[in-house]
């Protein structure tokens, strides 16, 4: 039985793109910002794990339903000795973000409520701008420029 060369295991960086349909800058991003890890070679090259093509599944699924970064790499730093995750590990953590993302539909829901009634105004200053100006707290500012850059 032949031997597997450990160096011939790793995947560079451009291979990881290819495979994961992630640009390369995007992995670097995502190393940056400690969601994944290479090994570098003797002349500073990244180098990639096999496993890490699931860490970047898992991340650009998590982004797909509207994780943050920070959710995501609470997440990932959850699990022991900052393994990849698993199938029970995704159950386990999809399941947590469940009830946040039922909140943030019924957000955008309401949100949608209230464009519907506000097509056509134009103004989005009015006291009964629920979307620029809701329960106009700008006007409980007193008169004059209280905001000066547009949200």
């Amino acid at each position: 039985m032949p031997s597997v060369d450990p160096a011939r295991s790793l995947l560079a960086i451009g291979e990881l793109a290819a495979r994961s349909g992630i640009s390369v800058s995007a992995l670097r991003f995502y190393e940056q910002h400690g969601l994944i890890s290479s090994e570098r070679t003797a002349g500073n090259q990244r180098r990639y794990r096999r496993e890490v093509l699931r860490r970047v599944a898992f991340i650009r699924t998590s982004q797909r339903v509207g994780m943050t970064l920070a959710d995501i790499r609470a997440a990932l730093e959850s699990l022991p000795d900052g393994r990849t995750p698993t199938r029970a590990d995704w159950a386990r953590i999809s399941a947590d973000w469940g009830s946040r993302l039922d909140a943030r539909i019924a957000d955008l829901q309401h949100l949608r409520g209230e464009l519907d009634g506000c097509i056509g105004c134009g103004c989005l200053s009015l006291t009964t701008c629920a979307l620029r100006n809701p329960d106009d707290v700008l006007g409980a500012s007193g008169p004059g420029a209280v905001r000066w850059s547009i949200d």
